[in-house]
C-alpha cells in the first residue's frame, strides 16, 4: 500500500465516521464541530484527487462560509427553539422514518456491490488515458487559470454573487433579530 492509499483511507474513514456521528448525534454543538471535521476530511480527499482548487473552495466557503452561518444561527436561535428542538421524537428507528431507512439501505448496498465489483486498477477509460498520455499532473497552471478568468472574463458575475450573498447575510441576521414586546 502506497502512502496516497494510506492517506486516501485515513481521510476516507475520517469523513464518513464524522459523518455518521453528525447525522447521529443529539447535540447540535457536537453535530456542527464534526460537520467541520468531515468538511475538512473532503477538503483532504480533494487535495489526493489533485483537485486543489475545489480543496481550497471547500475550505472558504463551506468551512470558511456556510459553517460559520450555521455557527451564527444557532447562536442567535433563542432557547425556546432549541428546547423544541430537543423535546422532539430522537428515535433512530421509527415507522416514520422507514420509508428513508429503507432508501439509504438499498443505496449502500448498491454501493458494496459496485465497490466490490470493480477492479480499480484496470479501469478501460483509465487505461485509455494513459495510453493517449491524457494524465492530469500536479500543477499551479490550473490554479492560476481560474484566478485569472475569474478577476477578468468573469469579474462581473463574480461580483454579483458576492453582493446576493451578502444581501442574504444581511436579510438572515435582520430575520433573527428579536422584536421586542410592546
Amino acid at each position: 500500500m502506497t502512502m496516497a492509499q494510506a492517506l486516501f483511507y485515513l481521510m476516507a474513514f475520517i469523513a464518513l465516521a464524522s459523518a455518521l456521528f453528525v447525522a447521529a448525534s443529539k447535540s447540535l454543538v457536537r453535530s456542527v464541530f464534526m460537520f467541520f471535521v468531515t468538511l475538512m476530511a473532503l477538503a483532504g480527499l480533494y487535495v489526493l484527487a489533485l483537485a486543489d482548487f475545489i480543496a481550497i473552495t471547500q475550505i472558504v466557503i463551506y468551512i470558511g462560509g456556510i459553517l460559520v452561518l450555521i455557527l451564527f444561527a444557532f447562536m442567535l436561535s433563542g432557547r425556546e427553539t432549541l428546547a423544541n428542538l430537543q423535546q422532539q421524537d430522537n428515535r433512530f428507528i421509527s415507522i416514520g422514518k422507514l420509508p428513508a431507512l429503507l432508501l439509504a439501505v438499498v443505496f449502500f448496498m448498491v454501493m458494496i456491490n459496485i465497490l466490490f465489483k470493480t477492479d480499480v486498477n484496470h479501469l478501460l477509460w483509465l487505461s485509455k488515458a494513459i495510453a493517449h498520455k491524457n494524465v492530469f499532473s500536479p500543477s499551479d497552471a490550473t490554479v492560476s487559470n481560474i484566478g485569472i478568468n475569474l478577476m477578468t472574463r468573469y469579474l462581473l458575475p463574480f461580483e454579483a454573487m458576492s453582493i446576493l450573498l451578502m444581501m442574504a447575510l444581511i436579510g438572515a441576521a435582520h430575520l433573527s433579530r428579536k422584536e421586542k414586546k410592546a
